[in-house]
Formats: C-alpha cells, structure tokens, sequence
C-alpha cells in the first residue's frame, strides 16, 4: 500500500508554470546560464569545482502548489517515435548531462578515448557526489555511453538519489537478452529506472594517441600540435576522430533517441564523456565550432537543463541537496522535492 500510494504521489510533474529563460547571461565554472530578471535572488554555489562562482541570480518565483496528480509510468522501453503524437505531449521536464568521475587514465594523465578503463577511487567519490547533486531532480530514464567508466558513474550516482528507483540496463542485443532480462512484476518493474547503453555516446576516438602519456606525447610532437589534436575541431589525431566527427554521431543519437523522450514527457539523464557531451551541449546552446573548443568539463560535476516547449534552457550545476536554490528554477521541481520531503520523513 505504502509503495502504491508513494507511485501515485511522486514522480515526474506535470508543469504548472516555468522561469522566464531571458535576462543577463553568466557563467558558473565553465558553463553559462541564464539568470532570470524577476524573482527571488539565490545563490548558485559555491562548490569545489565551480571555478567562477555566481552569486546573486535572481530566479522567478516559486510557489507550492496542491496538485497531487499520478504522474508515475510503469517502465517500458523507449520508443524512437519522434513525430508529432510525442510532440504533442510535450511539457518542462529534465536534463541531467553528467561527464564521468575520474578514471585510472586520467589519473595516469593518459589518452584515454574509447579504451575502456574502470574509475579511480576518486572517480567513484565523485559519482556519488554527482549523485547528491541530482538526488531531487526526477529521473526518467538514463542513456549512458557503452563504456564502464560512463556506466559506473551512472549507477553511482542513483544510489544516493531519494527516489530509490533501481537503475536497470537495457539488454537488447538479442532476443535472447531481452527475453533472460525481463521482469515479471509490475511493482518491481515502475520501481525502475531503464539505462539504455548507446556506442554513439563514446568519447571520441582519439586514435593512436590511446594510452600514450599526454606530457610525453607533447614533448614528441610538440605542445602546438598535441593542441591542434585535442582541441581544434575538425582535426583528427592520427587516425582518430575528431571534435566534428564525434558530434555527427552523438547530436545524431541524441536527437533520433533521446529527444523524443524529453518531448513525451520523460527526464533524462545522460552519463558520458567530455567531447560527447561538448558536443551535445553545442546542439543545445547553439554554440559555434569556435565557442566548443573552449568549452571544458569536470568529471563528475552534473549539468541541468529544462526543456520546455521545444527549447532547452541551461540552468548550471545542481549544488548540493541541502540547499533549495536549483528547486528554485521551475514549480515542477520545487513540487517534486516538495513531495519527496513529504513521504520520506
């Protein structure tokens, strides 16, 4: 009974209203946001790994509402039906982009590309942390990259989320596969959360270049040319991929795949690697094949965006759960805290 009335209580809220996107634009760390010009002011940091920290944002004002309407779906896999039924049904809901924690290669200041290498100690403090971050923003549904350092991070991460829904992956490599991993409760099966695990959300391919040490690779090559290859756009290493050819592939996925999702009403979370991630934030924000090569990323520091009416709006790292400033940027999360705070104290 319990676990039924908290189904029908908690879970992706429908939107009642949403901050106005306009105003100043500012940066937190690396990233930008926009700040709202009406509201409340709150502070958004600081953190450890926010380099410049904001303060003062002001942010539209929210106010509790009494909705109390069943917003919980049994799981099921996500379809690629991307035409206008699920346009229909779109309304705010959430993105979480998430680079993984530090891993041994990082560590070992490695290339590391899509060589698949596990998360150091630190790697995985930080997932959990990430996932403090996220514990009451709503998750849907979870798409990570096919390589365990993304995936680590991922299923870290939702322990520490309030909710306590089990991150299950998606085996659909076979029929076989599906039909070995189905769940015969319905119970079990709306206290999961699917995580579809997707090779276009690798990081990109960094060639012959994997597993050799950055510093001595620079000291070989030469700083202007291990630079070219990091950092330009449409320069591979040898090869390799470059920025360009990794956003053909994961903009692709994302907009065939993961959008969808979004416009059906579903909150996303994605757990992958700096230049997939780069480059789907380049979808999102419109940023230029010069403005994303000076974009960096912190492993394990989650990004928020919502999505609402067809546009995307970045709303900077979600800090730390004791503080209500990021339920402050639509109704639809400050309710959904609101209602997880009821049921779980």
């Amino acid at each position: 009974m319990a676990a039924a009335a908290f189904h029908n209580i908690v879970g992706t809220l429908p939107a009642h209203g949403s901050c106005n996107g306009s105003g100043s634009q500012n940066w937190v760390g690396n990233f930008s946001w926009r700040a709202i010009s009406k509201g409340v002011s709150v502070e958004i940091g600081p953190s450890r790994r926010v380099r410049h920290c904001v303060s003062g944002c002001k942010l539209g004002v929210i106010r509790a509402s009494t909705s109390q309407t069943p917003v919980f779906n049994p799981v099921s896999l996500p379809s690629n039906n991307s035409g206008n039924d699920s346009r229909k049904k779109s309304n705010e809901t959430a993105l979480i982009l998430m680079r993984h924690g530090e891993s041994l290669w990082n560590e070992k200041n490695l290339f590391t590309g899509c060589v698949d290498v596990p998360l150091t100690k630190k790697g995985v403090e930080e997932a959990i942390e990430a996932g403090n971050r996220i514990s009451n923003i709503p998750v849907d549904m979870i798409y990570t990259s096919a390589l365990i350092r993304a995936q680590m991070t991922a299923m870290l991460a939702m322990t520490q989320h309030r909710r306590k829904k089990v991150p299950v992956i998606m085996h659909n490599e076979s029929e076989q596969a599906k039909a070995w991993s189905q769940i015969f409760s319905d119970e079990t099966t709306r206290q999961t959360i699917p995580v579809i695990a997707a090779w276009q959300l690798n990081e990109r391919m960094y060639g012959e270049l994997q597993g050799l040490n950055k510093q001595e690779t620079a000291d070989r090559y030469g700083k202007e040319q291990v630079h070219e290859w990091r950092r330009s756009y449409d320069i591979p290493p040898p090869n390799g991929e470059s920025l360009e050819m990794c956003a053909e592939r994961a903009v692709a996925y994302f907009k065939e795949h993961i959008e969808p999702q979004l416009l059906s009403g579903k909150n996303v979370m994605i757990a992958a690697h700096g230049n997939s991630l780069r480059s789907i934030i380049m979808y999102l924000d419109k940023l230029t094949s010069q403005e994303v090569i000076s974009l960096e990323l912190s492993t394990g520091i989650p990004m928020l965006y919502i999505f609402k009416e067809g546009k995307f709006i970045r709303r900077g790292s979600p800090i730390a759960p004791s503080e209500a400033g990021v339920y402050a940027y639509t109704r639809s999360l400050a309710l959904y805290r609101q209602k997880l705070d009821e049921m779980l104290h």
